[in-house]
């Protein structure tokens, strides 16, 4: 069976990037740092101390650290949620809008 006849479970439009960046995540009028795990063009993984739910919009910004790339600006909406033992969310984000 070649590689192209393999079920998958899930398959992707777009190729995640691993990230571990700080992001700034604003929803609810609520302005939160939170930890960028991984971007993709269409969605993006925080990992946040939050009480954000499925359906909540989340405006987030990751900031640039470079002269030549601008800083990555999203509207989101929040499609997973995972709670973690330490209090802190794992949040799966749906780009909205870039």
């Amino acid at each position: 069976m070649g590689q192209l006849d393999q079920q998958y479970s899930e398959k992707r439009d777009f190729i995640r990037m691993t990230v571990d960046a700080e992001v700034t995540a604003t929803a609810r009028g609520q302005r939160i740092q939170a930890t960028c795990h991984d971007l993709s063009g269409n969605g993006i993984q925080l990992r946040a101390k939050c009480d954000w739910a499925l359906g909540d919009k989340v405006e987030v910004h990751l900031p640039s650290h470079s002269q030549e790339l601008a800083d990555y600006n999203a509207m989101t909406e929040v499609v997973r949620v995972e709670e973690l033992p330490d209090g802190y969310r794992i949040l799966g984000l749906s780009v909205v809008r870039p």
